[in-house]
């Protein structure tokens, strides 16, 4: 079934070279289907703002920039310039306009706090999973009511789901889980496309 899902939607040419560019670099990208379910969340939320961790080649950038509403501007944070110029090749291939797209070089905790409270729809996160605790923090100062946040990979290597597992990356990413679960604030869901997703909509703020 998760062939069959991958495969289901058609991916434009931008996004297949895009998805080279990353397995040239080294870098992960987001499945289709995982792709797909970024596009139908921007869109079902109407987001005008959207903060994207993990730039990566442009592959779930341009997913979300094909849910979004007209003249939204999607921010993409990553430490690595060389890959944000591939996203921006991607992005102009896709007919983007270069304005809709703000990309920030630079680390995600050192560039989330210098954003506004309340200012944006959506927060997508595939990034340093040791980091991801920080920023829910981070993310839920900056969602709107309502708004969404997604992190990307909690199940790759039985991450979250293997109680053996005990490294840094598990632990903060089982510590994000349970801070989701907990908080009455957050409405949240554990999906299984891809490499499995924690998302949760911000329902009222402390």
């Amino acid at each position: 079934m998760v062939d069959y899902a991958d495969g289901w939607l058609a991916e434009p040419e931008a996004i297949r070279e895009a998805r080279v560019r990353a397995q040239e670099s080294g870098v992960d990208s987001v499945a289709p289907s995982v792709a797909a379910l970024l596009t139908f969340l921007a869109t079902s939320v109407g987001a005008q703002a959207v903060v994207e961790v993990g730039t990566g080649t442009g592959v779930s950038g341009a997913a979300l920039l094909a849910g979004m509403t007209p003249g939204g501007i999607l921010t993409s944070i990553d430490t690595e310039a060389e890959y944000q110029r591939y996203a921006r090749e991607a992005f102009s291939a896709l007919g983007h306009e270069a304005s809709r797209a703000r990309l920030i070089a630079g680390r995600a905790l050192d560039v989330l706090p210098r954003m506004s409270d309340g200012a944006y729809d959506v927060v997508v996160v595939d990034a340093d999973r040791s980091e991801y605790p920080a920023i829910l923090t981070q993310a839920k100062r900056l969602l709107r009511i309502g708004g969404l946040v997604v992190f990307i990979g909690v199940g790759t290597d039985g991450m979250l789901a293997d109680p053996a597992r005990r490294d840094a990356e598990a632990s903060a990413v089982k510590d994000t889980a349970d801070e989701l679960r907990g908080d009455d604030d957050w409405v949240p869901a554990l999906l299984i496309d891809g490499a499995g997703l924690l998302v949760a909509c911000l329902s009222r703020r402390d």
